[in-house]
């Protein structure tokens, strides 16, 4: 007598698992040449964002390389002021990574973890709107220059 077992569906989370890994790992690598070489660089110059320099606005990303740099100094709150998206992001990643990792280890009696959801992206696409025209209406409305 044959016994197949039979298999559960692979589900998103199954594809997003290991690439969240793969992230991890090249993050492993390449944080330590990033800190060293790269980061000083931008310290160095500054690299003009077509946004600005033609209208004189804010762009939807900006301050995100700050935001990127700060939290990697260990700044959360002035990463957060440059760019929110970029500690909601890392939130989300952290968030996603340990509660499956628990889930596969079986700890602490976790069977699963934090389910993909697209209104995490939508809330994403809302942050940076807000982060958007916030930044620009206190510019061209109050003069506040929120570098």
């Amino acid at each position: 007598m044959n016994t197949i077992k039979e298999q559960s569906p692979k589900t998103l989370e199954d594809e997003l698992y290991p690439v969240g890994l793969i992230c991890l790992g090249v993050a492993a690598v390449c944080l330590p040449v990033f800190l060293k070489f790269v980061l000083p660089w931008f310290d160095d110059r500054h690299l003009g964002c077509a946004f600005w320099t033609f209208l004189g606005a804010y762009c939807p990303g900006c301050g995100g390389t700050r935001a990127v740099k700060a939290l990697l100094q260990g700044h959360f709150l002035e990463s957060l002021w440059y760019h929110p998206v970029v500690p909601y992001g890392v939130a989300l990643y952290l968030m996603f990574m340990i509660s499956w990792t628990f889930a596969k280890l079986h700890l602490f009696g976790i069977k699963t973890g934090v389910k993909f959801r697209a209104g995490y992206l939508y809330a994403m696409l809302v942050i940076i709107a807000v982060n958007f025209v916030l930044k620009n209406v206190l510019k061209f409305c109050f003069g506040i220059v929120m570098l």
